[in-house]
């Protein structure tokens, strides 16, 4: 419904009965779910269908046993884009043990093929390894894993191989997690100095634990601030740093944060003379990062097969990123 009416609200679901309830005509019948793809609905339900002269004809993905995907779909070149994307959630308290820590993942697609391909995906799965002997292998253990309905599910089942038919287009073809204990990829320190009615001075260190050939991108560092500070002052040995009323927070902005560095920030800001609630320090600070060419899991694409009668040449492309999830670092 987003994707036809962009915003969801009470309004927009009253100004757009008609289509809402053909969409769910469509998508359920008996009670069973049937054609769920959006690109296909797209094709014979439209806003704007009552105006047209010619109706519309059911294209073959809904009679077809591949739903989700048209037939005769033609590319000049041929590609496949698929990312790794993981989250770190993790919370640490001041003494830099992890309390909490888990890896969120998601493999996403973006697949310009011509006709009807079959796709053979692999990844170091431990218990694939394991079955076929290769247990000393490097292999990560996934949970809770979810496929798209274009992935044979007997067939991961049987032997674990992905294998599909892709939708034309971008989708998410599988997301996975793992309950496994994370180091900080990116730690900070900081030591807070509030002197009675004048001023609160903060010094934070900032240290990436990751290998030396990985950089983080658009690092962002929130730390907590009193609500009642003014005249900030800052001194860093990289990046920018900016005071936001606002959130009573200071961001710390790093453009490029390599791994194995170390950054020093020192702020500092002038206190009213009344005396406040002490709250500083119990907010924790929050890290936002992007790390590319990198997973925390250590998952790998060892093989993507793209299989199709005519036997054309396709290209496929694998990126891995690794990005912060829900990433808070508890202050002393």
């Amino acid at each position: 419904m987003q994707e036809y009416f962009k915003e969801l609200e009470e309004e927009s679901i009253r100004d757009n009965f008609v289509v809402i309830y053909e969409l769910l005509d469509e998508l359920i019948d008996f009670g069973y779910p049937q054609t769920t793809d959006s690109k296909i609905l797209q094709e014979y339900i439209t806003q704007e269908g009552h105006k047209l002269e010619i109706q519309p004809c059911i294209p073959m993905a809904v009679t077809n046993a591949v739903s989700w995907r048209s037939e005769g779909i033609k590319y000049r070149k041929n590609e496949v884009f698929l990312d790794v994307i993981e989250s770190v959630n993790l919370l640490a308290n001041a003494n830099g043990n992890v309390l909490s820590s888990e890896i969120v993942g998601a493999i996403k697609m973006r697949v310009y093929l011509s006709v009807m391909p079959e796709l053979r995906l692999g990844l170091n799965d431990k218990v694939l390894f394991e079955s076929t002997g290769r247990g000393k292998s490097k292999s990560v253990e996934l949970e809770d894993m979810k496929f798209h309905q274009c992935v044979r599910l007997s067939r991961f089942e049987n032997d674990r191989t992905i294998s599909f038919i892709p939708p034309d287009g971008e989708f998410e073809l599988m997301s996975y997690r793992l309950n496994t204990h994370v180091k900080p990829l990116i730690w900070i320190e900081s030591v807070i100095e509030r002197h009675a009615h004048s001023r609160v001075e903060y010094m934070i260190k900032a240290r990436s634990q990751f290998k030396r050939r990985s950089t983080a991108n658009n690092v962002e560092i929130v730390i907590p601030a009193p609500n009642d500070v003014d005249s900030p002052k800052f001194k860093t040995t990289i990046g920018s740093v900016k005071y936001s009323p606002e959130q009573s927070a200071i961001t710390w902005f790093i453009k490029s944060f390599p791994g194995g560095k170390e950054y020093l920030m020192r702020a500092h800001f002038g206190l009213p003379s009344v005396v406040g609630e002490d709250l500083e320090g119990k907010p924790p600070i929050q890290v936002k990062f992007e790390i590319p060419y990198f997973t925390t899991s250590g998952i790998q694409v060892r093989y993507l097969k793209i299989i199709e009668k005519s036997g054309y040449q396709a290209l496929p492309w694998v990126r891995y990123i690794t990005q912060n999830g829900d990433y808070q670092l508890r202050t002393n």
